[in-house]
């Protein structure tokens, strides 16, 4: 036999699998019983998932502007840590009671928290680059409360989202509010600023140069018109003297026991005659300058004042007249100080113009800059107030329960159709491993052409086995016991195959129910 070598055929297959068929099936129906014990004591992971829509904003955009400016998938992502956090998984261990069970007394809180933080999922499904829907999957060993829990998640998922977009509404708008008192402050302030350059730079300011210019063309009027009268009132008031001097001759009296000379002039005539030329001339006159010498000669020769000349015999009409002409005189020369004061006070004030002007134009730039960020902050301030308003009355965007979860049926962990095929496929694998082993240990001719090949002779005649009656007798039991065991393996084939087709919990019902029956 040595040097045989193994040809698999389909008939090869066949008669291997007829005679080495216990060795094939025995393997077979062990792995179908550890697959149907297997079905029965694994535990079951379900799964419930709820399935929220994302909502448009009820209100046109073009009406009022959302100012929660957040992507949508990032807004769930960030929601998502929120719920995923210890303080609030803790709280849904608590309202949920979750890990109740006498299994879980010696659990610590950490690991119940990490093991209901990796039964959380969330899945978004995105459209057209836009967040449309998004998936809240939980699993756990009880339907019942796989659902609740999936449920209460899309829930807390809801109010989440409400309060985070009111929140952030609020947040926006008391910032607005801040920057707009901010703005105020300053505006006032600048206001405050402007008024008090105006105050103090009253009569300088560039809208007053119109009225500067003529008042100072009105003074400078006046002042000629003044200037002109007191000529005329000094000229007067030479003739008024002359006509003095013009009646008799003067008579000037020098000290006490001196008589008057005959043709010289009293010191109040000088003065009346120095103020008439005055009024005149320049005071480089010749006239001007003898009269000066001889009325600094009369006052240093004493008594000048004392004298008495022809002023004591002037008619009191005249001297009234020279009286009222002096008073006339002093007047127009105060107001034409005055004049001429006030004329340089409104030159200057005209000179000073252009600085204020500029000084002036940049505190309005200021102003004005103020102004218009505070316009831009108080309508953003306005818009945001509506936002919130929006937001609170829940007509921005929203999350709602497309497919609220159920209780699943059918558990999703372990896979029982995977387990199904790998178990039927090692019991095949391990049974006919073991006789396909055994061909090759012990090969054997079965048929005349492997004789003919190997010895190149051909095969003249075959005997058949001669078996006695018991032999024939065993071989039928074999036959009839192989036959029922194949029944059996069948059946058990079909009863794993449905239990993982439709979850062993239904089988487990009808054996039940017919024990119980």
């Amino acid at each position: 036999m040595e040097g045989t070598k193994l040809k698999i055929t389909p008939e090869f297959l066949i008669d291997m699998i007829v005679r080495r068929r216990w060795i094939i099936m025995v393997p077979l129906s062990l792995a179908m019983v550890v697959g149907i014990y297997l079905a029965v004591v694994l535990p079951k992971i379900y799964e419930a998932k709820t399935t929220i829509l994302v909502e448009s904003q009820r209100v046109p955009q073009n009406y009022v502007q959302s100012i929660v400016t957040e992507d949508t998938a990032q807004r769930i992502s960030t929601i998502s840590q929120q719920i995923m956090s210890r303080t609030n998984l803790e709280k849904i261990i608590k309202d949920f009671g979750l890990f109740g069970g006498p299994q879980y007394a010696n659990m610590f809180v950490e690991d119940k928290v990490e093991s209901l933080r990796k039964r959380i999922s969330v899945d978004v499904t995105t459209a057209r680059r836009e967040t449309e829907a998004f998936t809240i999957t939980f699993k756990g060993t009880n339907p019942e409360e796989v659902m609740r829990v999936a449920n209460g998640l899309a829930t807390y998922f809801i109010d989440e989202n409400l309060k985070t977009r009111e929140s952030q509404a609020i947040g926006t708008s008391s910032f607005l509010e801040a920057e707009l008192e901010t703005m105020r402050g300053r505006l006032e302030q600048v206001e405050e600023q402007i008024k008090d350059y105006r105050k103090n730079n009253m009569g300088e300011l560039p809208e007053q140069l119109d009225s500067n210019l003529g008042i100072l063309q009105r003074l400078q009027e006046g002042l000629n018109s003044r200037q002109q009268n007191l000529r005329d009132a000094r000229a007067r008031l030479g003739e008024l003297r002359a006509r003095a001097t013009s009646r008799e001759p003067s008579v000037v009296v020098i000290g006490g026991d001196q008589q008057p000379r005959e043709g010289a002039a009293s010191l109040e005539d000088l003065m009346d005659q120095l103020e008439a030329l005055q009024a005149r001339y320049t005071e480089k006159h010749p006239d001007i300058q003898r009269l000066k010498r001889q009325i600094a000669d009369l006052e240093a020769r004493g008594d000048g004042a004392g004298g008495t000349g022809t002023s004591q015999r002037i008619p009191a009409e005249l001297r009234q007249q020279i009286a009222e002409t002096n008073l006339e005189i002093k007047l127009a020369e105060t107001e034409i100080e005055e004049l001429r004061h006030q004329i340089d006070s409104y030159q200057a004030r005209i000179e000073n113009i252009p600085k204020r002007e500029q000084e002036l134009l940049s505190l309005r730039r200021d102003y004005e800059n103020i102004q218009a960020t505070y316009q831009s902050l108080l309508n953003r301030k306005l818009e945001a107030d509506i936002a919130v308003n929006m937001e609170r009355k829940q007509k921005g965007e929203q999350f709602r329960i497309l497919d609220p979860a159920r209780v699943p049926q059918r558990p999703v962990e372990p896979d029982f159709r995977k387990l199904f095929l790998m178990i039927l496929a090692a019991g095949l694998g391990i049974g006919g491993g073991i006789a396909f082993l055994m061909e090759f240990l012990k090969p054997a001719h079965r048929w005349p052409d492997e004789l003919e090949e190997q010895y190149e002779m051909p095969v003249l005649a075959m005997i058949p086995q001669l078996m006695s009656p018991k032999e024939i007798l065993l071989k039928k039991v074999n036959m009839v016991a192989s036959v029922a065991y194949s029944v059996v393996i069948a059946g058990l084939i079909g009863i794993y195959g449905f239990m993982s087709l439709r979850g062993p919990e239904i089988v487990v019902k009808v054996f039940k129910g017919l024990m119980g029956s």
